[in-house]
Formats: C-alpha cells, structure tokens, sequence
C-alpha cells in the first residue's frame, strides 16, 4: 500500500537539533548567477513551479496539499500535511537563492510559515499528519467525503517538514532562534525500536512508521528498507545523536535471501561497525542495483536533493542512483515502450492517486507498476509484452529528480511531455500526471511533487543550495562517515 493512501486511510531526539552548527550566507547576500545552455529553460520552469507554490499557501501561510487548475483560478484543497509544509518552505528558500524573489520577501513568507507551524498541534515534538491548512485546526474528518480521520503522528512526514525547517533557519539566521525552539522535543527515538539480536524480528533497530495518537498504537510495520524516502528520518536522528549510528546498517539493502520478495537477490553478508549485514542486491536488465520497495523514483532519489550522498559515497550510492535512474529509462523507453519515462506516485490523470514505479526496481512483490491498470512483471518469468502495459502514466517530478544522474534525457523528456500533450501548465509549471495512452493529463498540481521539482531545479541551477544544513555538524560528522563506510555489492 503506498504512503498517502496508508495514511489517509489509517489517519481520515533524545538530543535537541543544533542549529548553531549551521553556516549559512548573509541574508542579503546576492544569487550566484545560473549558466548553461539549458538554464533559461529551467529557471522558467522554477518561476513557474513557484508560482504555484505561491497559489498553494494560504492566508494562515502553510502550503495546502494541492490545487486543481482546471478552472480559471486555481483551487486550494482544505487539507495539508507536514511534508507539504516542509515543501513550501524550501521552495522559497530556493526561490531567494535563484532571484526569483527578493531577501525580504524570502524572510517575511519563511517568518509567516514558521509562525503557523508554531501554532499547531503536536505530539512527542512531532506534527499530526492532516491539518487544515487554512486555519491550522487539526482534521477529524476527511474534507470533501467526511470519513472519520484518526490522529496521527508519521515518521516520514515529519522528516520532511524538519528538513524544510533546517533549511529556513540556514536561510534566515534571524528565525534560527525559533526554530531551534521548535525542534528541541522532535525526538527520533520516539519512533525507533531498538535492536534486539535474540529477537530481530520483533527488534529490528528500525524506524516505526508512526503512531496513533488518539491510544498511542503504533503501525504494526516498520521502514525496513534502506532505499526509500523514510532514510531521511534516519539520517536527521543519526545527525542529532537521537538515533544510533548502527540504525543505518540494520537497513535492508534487500531482504534477506529467505525472504519473499520481487527478485531473490544476489550478494553476501558483512561486517559493517560489528554489525552483521546483508549486502544484498538484484539485477535489472544486466545491471546490479539496490532496489527500492516499490520502485519508484522519489523513493530512491527525493533524500539526495538534500543530502549529498552520490559525493559521500559515490561508488556505493552514486553509482546506485545512476543505475536507477537508466532503469527507469528503459522500462519507459524499451519494456513498455511508452515513448516516455519517469514513473513515481502521483495523481491519477483520471482522478484519485496511485503509486506508480518500475515494478522489478521494488522489492514488493507486486510492487508499484507503471500503469493505472498495474502490469506487474515477475521474476524468472518472461517480460510482458509492451501491449500489456495499457494506460501508463509517468509524472513530470520523476524526470526532474532524475537531472543530476541523466540531464539530457530528463529535459528531453519534459520537453516531449510538454510538446505532446500539452503537460505544461502556462504559469504553474508542469501538471502532476498524463495519462501516456490516452493523452488524459492531470488537473491537478500536488505541493509534494512541485516541491520536489523546485527542490531539484535549486540543485542544477545552483548545486548545493538546498543542501547546506546537512553538509555541517551531525550530518558531516556522524552520517557522512557512514556513507564512505557503505560498500553496496554492486
């Protein structure tokens, strides 16, 4: 089940951030100037995907979950979520550093959100996962259907909002205050069990998904693997001292060889810290890879717009992140022969949300397929035909997540998206989905994607923008060395 729809289904550290650690550039200090032969294109694509970061934030000042633009004016859902705040904030850090606004204006939107983000409730220093956006009042029940909505505090979530809430306080020392006040309760250990080696499944020094706060119940899973988006959370725990560093080895790269899963995998077991662990991998069209869970691109590549691991471990993650990416290519290209690629959860084109990835990338069995009808591929079994993979849909954030690993092919792609049926919307920049059989495209503009596609505009146009707060204290001192440690069997 992917995230959004567990969560909205389940819910309609020990040490305190340091944010003094953090170095950031005088405020008023002027962008660097973008250059290469592409950047006029991409910095259009970045004003326009702000400006509908601007048409998401509300008067309250958080970013709503998504606009439907299929009207004259764009219109805000009700609801909102910590990822989509975290998003919102910086995006607009993004848009200071690329002068698309001003300093002031940067410190007065950031100094607006984080006022909002202290009026909300919170459990344990961590945000509930559904509130109104437009009057930061918790949701109990679903807007639009009423269904019941149960409290709800999610790990992932949470990540991203504190991720965003770093980077506001790199780009504005004055709020630096605050938000250190904010993130001195968001403890990790709070969702972490800790390992047990007389009973690991029980124990397994994971993170819990989260928990229920209405009687405390935890998610009866926890984020076992290591190539998804939850690592984020990891990385913020190790960084704070939160979390042991020995979290990070009790990931799975795959699941253990016994295990059920998409592919039985390749690799061995060793040694890493004095922790026992499998270096499993699978092989796709030829080439060993570390999968993801379902295998969808923001699973594996949504951390490193923030974290610089292809630099830290370049032949372990680097080389990982690249291998995806071409997986993704192919399967688009060569397997379904859509012509397009770029597969992720997103809007259904037709209505509703869908996990969409490259099914034999995911250790799910029956992962997350490429297409609205879920064209699911096995292993050892002969590949479908590309006349199976019927109403494909890829979604323009893949491709933009995809530009540092394959530029030319990732513009090249969002260009055709564009040309062909018209993805791009004249003022807010690309549309969530599009349906590549039918030609349906979405009316719908989600913040998660958009924030995702500012984010790695920020990267190409000015690399390391977005990534400062995690380049000093905890993240160069206890997670970096974790990453030159890695040595994936690939």
């Amino acid at each position: 089940m992917n995230r959004r729809t567990f969560l909205t289904a389940a819910g309609t550290g020990a040490a305190a951030l340091s944010l003094g650690a953090v170095t950031a550039s005088p405020a008023g200090a002027a962008a660097r100037p973008v250059s290469g032969p592409d950047a006029p294109l991409l910095l259009r694509w970045f004003r326009d995907t702000y400006r509908s970061i601007e048409a998401m934030t509300t008067d309250f000042g958080l970013a709503v979950d998504k606009i439907d633009v299929s009207g004259t004016r764009p219109v805000q859902s009700r609801q909102t979520s910590p990822t989509n705040i975290g998003c919102g904030l910086w995006s607009t850090v993004a848009a200071a550093g690329l002068g698309v606004i001003d300093d002031a204006t940067m410190r007065r939107r950031l100094e607006h959100t984080v006022r909002a983000v202290e009026k909300l409730e919170r459990h344990h220093g961590f945000w509930l996962n559904w509130y109104d956006a437009h009057d930061g009042s918790v949701i109990t029940h679903w807007p639009g259907s009423g269904d019941p909505v149960r409290p709800f505090l999610s790990s992932v979530d949470n990540a991203w909002l504190v991720t965003g809430l770093r980077i506001a306080a790199d780009a504005a020392p004055a709020l630096r205050p605050r938000i250190a006040r904010i993130l001195a309760t968001a403890d990790w250990s709070h969702y972490y069990t800790p390992y047990d080696p007389a009973d690991p499944v029980a124990g397994p020094g994971q993170l819990r998904g989260g928990f229920w706060t209405d009687t405390g119940e935890p998610t009866g899973h926890h984020y076992g693997a290591l190539n998804t988006e939850p690592r984020m959370a990891s990385y913020l725990g190790i960084a704070d001292g939160s979390l042991p560093a020995d979290h990070y080895w009790h990931l799975l790269r795959t699941m253990l060889p016994e295990h059920g899963q998409e592919q039985h995998p390749g690799g061995s077991y060793v040694a890493m810290d004095g922790v026992r662990v499998w270096q499993g991998h699978y092989t796709h069209r030829g080439r060993k890879i570390v999968p993801t869970w379902g295998g969808s691109m923001f699973e594996a590549l949504m951390v490193p717009l923030f974290v610089p691991e292809q630099e830290w471990s370049p032949d372990s993650w680097g080389k990982n992140h690249h291998r995806y990416v071409r997986g993704q290519i192919e399967h688009g290209l060569a397997e379904a022969e859509y012509g397009y690629w770029g597969f992720s959860p997103a809007n259904v084109p037709e209505g509703g949300y869908q996990e969409y990835g490259v099914d034999a990338l995911g250790m799910q069995v029956d992962g997350y397929a490429s297409n609205t009808d879920r064209t699911y591929t096995e292993d050892g079994a002969p590949l479908p035909p590309a006349s199976a993979f019927t109403n494909g849909v890829v979604t323009p954030h893949a491709s933009f997540l995809a530009l540092p690993y394959a530029h030319d092919e990732a513009v090249a792609n969002l260009r055709a998206l564009d040309r062909d049926f018209g993805a791009y919307h004249p003022g807010y920049g690309f549309r969530d989905s599009v349906n590549v059989d039918t030609g349906r495209v979405s009316d719908y503009l989600l913040a998660l994607d958009q924030g995702m596609i500012a984010a790695a505009l920020a990267q190409a146009l000015r690399p390391g923008l977005l990534q400062r707060p995690f380049r000093t204290g905890g993240f160069r001192s206890r997670v970096r060395p974790l990453l030159a440690k890695e040595r994936f069997s690939i």
